[in-house]
């Protein structure tokens, strides 16, 4: 078997496999397609996830039945204006029976993390936090210890409630590779779930482990792209930046800051193993456009006119994706695999 021939099989491998866990795992959430193929996408990605969306909608549970299926250590940090740093990363404790000290690591030590109501927690803690999502390591003590890999962030926020609250730093939320909003399910969804409460939960069952989920991530790597395609990536990013310069001047004034240049490598490389997932071995412009909003939604900070006239970033990325053209997906070679390197 060549080369060609064997990453074919790896990334078929890979999608079957990523199908079968998605299946799992709708055995127990109703609807949210979209979400949990973004949560497996930012996974494999090596990205955190940032939640939003109203009490009542299963973000919770989607993230600890994810966890479930997908093998791993969990843990839940419910995040309240009380915590401190060491309830996050661990500290040093006395031993009096011995005289000296020893280390407990916290909860951040995991695979999976749930970080619920992020935002109800104070400065010191994000910073804490911060370090852990772009190190995958804290320092107790003055010693450094890595966090088991992979390991991603999920957070949860609620966008109703501002009392207790405190807004995320620019730069902490920057350091999430997606801001998924989660809507209300409709009808015939949530009959489904009523329903389902009536008898007993379903038993999920692990259908990856974290050697799995190592493999596949790397099997993500062999998917294509071509120079155009991250062309298109950047010049998303640059709209929001230079709005006059792709013909949306009335822009202007709604953009306080565009978004970095973490926004177009997230994109590449989220659309990546979205390619894998759905069976390709090559990234094309509809993979870019699906992810554009969850990927560069966060990185957009809007003026005080927007703000004061209801202006939402899904609103201006719409203006994004329909001014900047897409590449011709039937032209685009692919023929050899572009780099592409994390953060």
């Amino acid at each position: 078997m060549n080369e060609v021939d064997s990453t074919n099989d790896l990334r078929g491998e890979a999608s079957r496999a990523l199908e079968e866990a998605l299946y799992e795992i709708k055995r127990v959430i109703v609807g949210q397609d979209a979400m949990l193929e973004r949560l497996l996408v930012s996974l494999l990605a090596g990205g955190h996830v940032l939640l939003e969306g109203v009490p009542g909608l299963a973000k919770t549970l989607t993230v600890k039945t994810l966890a479930a299926v997908l093998g791993g250590s969990y843990n839940r940090i419910q995040f309240t204006p009380d915590l401190v740093p060491a309830d996050l990363v661990g500290t040093r404790v006395y031993r009096p029976g011995t005289g000296g000290f020893d280390t407990e690591l916290g909860p951040v030590h995991c695979n999976f993390l749930l970080a619920d109501e992020i935002n109800r927690a104070p400065a010191k803690v994000q910073s804490a936090l911060l370090e852990v999502m772009q190190e995958q390591q804290v320092t107790i003590g003055g010693t450094t210890y890595r966090v088991p890999l992979p390991f991603i962030v999920m957070a949860t926020q609620n966008p109703i409630e501002s009392e207790g609250t405190y807004p995320l730093p620019e730069a902490q939320v920057d350091r999430f590779l997606m801001k998924i909003l989660v809507d209300y399910p409709s009808v015939g969804e949530e009959a489904a779930v009523v329903g389902r409460s009536l008898g007993d939960p379903a038993a999920v069952r692990e259908r990856l482990s974290v050697e799995d989920l190592r493999r596949h991530a790397r099997a993500a790597t062999s998917v294509l792209v071509d120079r155009e395609v991250i062309g298109y990536a950047v010049a998303l990013a640059d709209a929001t930046r230079h709005p006059g310069e792709h013909g949306l001047r009335e822009l202007g004034a709604m953009i306080e800051f565009g978004a970095s240049p973490r926004g177009p490598i997230g994109l590449v490389q989220a659309a990546r193993v979205l390619a894998l997932l759905r069976g390709r071995g090559h990234v094309v412009p509809d993979d870019i456009r699906d992810l554009a909003p969850d990927v560069l939604r966060h990185r957009i900070v809007l003026s005080y006119d927007a703000l004061s006239e209801g202006v939402t970033p899904d609103e201006l990325l719409e203006q994004v994706l329909g001014a900047v053209p897409a590449p011709d997906g039937e032209r685009l070679l692919y023929e050899a695999p572009v780099p592409v390197r994390a953060r």
